[in-house]
């Protein structure tokens, strides 16, 4: 028995044409919805190049920029000297000397690299320094044109020094490259300690590696630092066993600073003299005693807890540092302590300790300049201490070259503080020292014994006497105090 049903031929006919009806519309639908995506599509793609697009505007300009020029590599050919104790020295490079010149660099702004800005330590940065109307200091970071004789000449009128500074200072150098060891060091007993401060008498000149006549002479000296800091991880010094190293550390790290700061303007390179300014640099700081200050042997918990001339060197070479814009761990923190410690040397009458608040030795306050220079290069000169500091020096910090008031060490500050601070205490201060000097200083560019042949007021006068290692020490001294009217200071604002 059959169970499907049969559709009669009136059924199957209208079933045929639904059938047919239902499938048209389909296809139509389908074609409407493929037709509306497509749509929605390209509208969406018409939109995206007029939002995502920006508009570009042009400016017209007179002259393409040069690029700035390469690096220069300032290649040593010289021996090394021997490590101490036998180890294995290390050598920087040998292949071949460069006697580049750069008498007056022209350099466009591109050209100089960026340095740390130097300030950010509290209250009186950016403050009026004092100087007489119409004067600039000297910008942070060494400017090529500075490094012009014409210049010179011209911040010498401006900041009232007499013309024969410039005379006086590159018959000095003179004698320094006259005087410089074989290893490129200078002095005997305290050789780090003396390079150092040739170099800085140098930089102070705007004489570096691509200098035509003190070329070779700054080379050689930079060298046998970057020497003995890569030998002794950071570390420079004549006598490790010395208690008194840390002076020699501070000064070679000065000076090592200071010029990285010359290599990034003129654009040369010394193998090696970044990571020295950067390792010597964090010694400091992680040496810091815990008053503060900066102690003999580099003892951080000792009761005796450092004294201001030690503290003042380190305060100058970290300032260095950081002008070279080299990072550091904590060197925020340290600057801000070691400033707290200076202020604690102080005492009533503006004067500042040895280390209380008595000077060293009785009598003056020599170390006021160390004091207030101290504030000074950290963007303070208004800072209380600092101008307590100097009205102590116009009265009692009068230089007196063949008398008993002719303590070098202490007026190599004096000059500095009393000129960052100007005004009339910087016009009474010049108007007394530059002569004297100029008239101490003898044919051959040296500088005769200051005291004239009597005893100085000085605690460890090293400068006074006429032996190889006093002759160095003074000379560089004497020639740092001339330069302080165009000298590249760090802490020049």
């Amino acid at each position: 028995m059959s169970l499907h049903a049969q559709l009669s031929p009136q059924a199957r006919q209208r079933y045929d044409t639904e059938r047919r009806s239902s499938t048209i519309l389909s296809v139509v639908i389908s074609i409407l919805s493929v037709t509306l995506v497509v749509l929605v599509l390209a509208f969406l793609i018409l939109e995206l190049p007029a939002k995502s697009v920006p508009a570009i505007g042009i400016i017209a300009s007179g002259k393409i920029p040069d690029d700035p020029p390469p690096r220069k590599e300032v290649n040593i050919f010289r021996k090394p000297s021997p490590a101490p104790g036998g180890a294995p020295s290390r050598i920087i490079v040998a292949l071949s000397q460069t006697n580049l010149a750069i008498p007056t660099p022209e350099v466009t702004p591109g050209e100089v690299e960026p340095f740390g800005d130097g300030t950010g330590f509290g209250d009186g940065i950016g403050e009026d320094s004092g100087f007489p109307s119409g004067f600039n200091p000297i910008p942070l970071g060494p400017s090529a044109k500075r490094c012009s004789k014409q210049d010179r000449l011209k911040r010498l009128e401006e900041t009232g020094g007499p013309v024969e500074v410039e005379e006086a200072v590159v018959k000095a150098l003179r004698w320094l490259k006259d005087h410089q060891n074989q290893d490129g060091s200078w002095g005997t007993g305290n050789k780090v300690g003396m390079t150092g401060l040739a170099l800085l008498a140098y930089l102070g000149h705007c004489e570096t590696p691509v200098s035509e006549e003190f070329g070779q002479s700054c080379t050689d000296g930079i060298v046998y630092l970057l020497d003995l800091s890569a030998k002794n991880k950071g570390r420079m010094a004549t006598n490790f066993q010395n208690k008194h190293w840390p002076y020699e550390h501070a000064l070679a790290t000065y000076a090592l600073a200071e010029a990285l700061s010359f290599a990034k303007v003129f654009h040369y390179n010394l193998p090696g003299h970044h990571q020295a300014v950067q390792a010597s640099g964090q010694w400091i700081i992680d040496n810091q005693h815990r008053s503060g200050g900066w102690d003999y042997s580099y003892d951080e918990a000792g009761g005796r807890g450092g004294d201001l001339s030690v503290t003042g060197w380190h305060v100058q070479a970290l300032k260095a540092c950081k002008s070279a814009g080299v990072e550091y761990r904590h060197l925020t923190a340290c600057v801000r302590r070691a400033l707290a410690y200076v202020e604690a040397r102080q005492a009533a009458n503006g004067g500042f300790g040895y280390t209380g608040t008595t000077p060293a030795g009785g009598g003056v306050y020599s170390l006021t300049g160390v004091g207030s220079l101290s504030f000074q290069i950290w963007g303070k000169t208004s800072h209380s201490a600092a101008r307590k500091g100097v009205k102590y020096l116009q009265k009692n910090g009068i230089l007196d070259y063949n008398g008993t008031q002719s303590d070098l060490y202490a007026h190599y500050y004096h000059s500095q503080a009393m000129m960052q601070h100007g005004g009339q205490a910087w016009a009474g201060y010049n108007h007394n020292f530059a002569p004297q000097l100029l008239e101490a200083q003898q044919a051959d560019g040296a500088f005769a014994p200051p005291g004239g042949g009597g005893k100085v007021e000085a605690v460890g006068g090293l400068f006074t006497g006429n032996s190889a290692e006093a002759l160095i020490y003074r000379n560089c001294l004497c020639t740092l105090m001339l330069e302080v009217y165009y000298r590249y200071l760090p802490g020049t604002s």
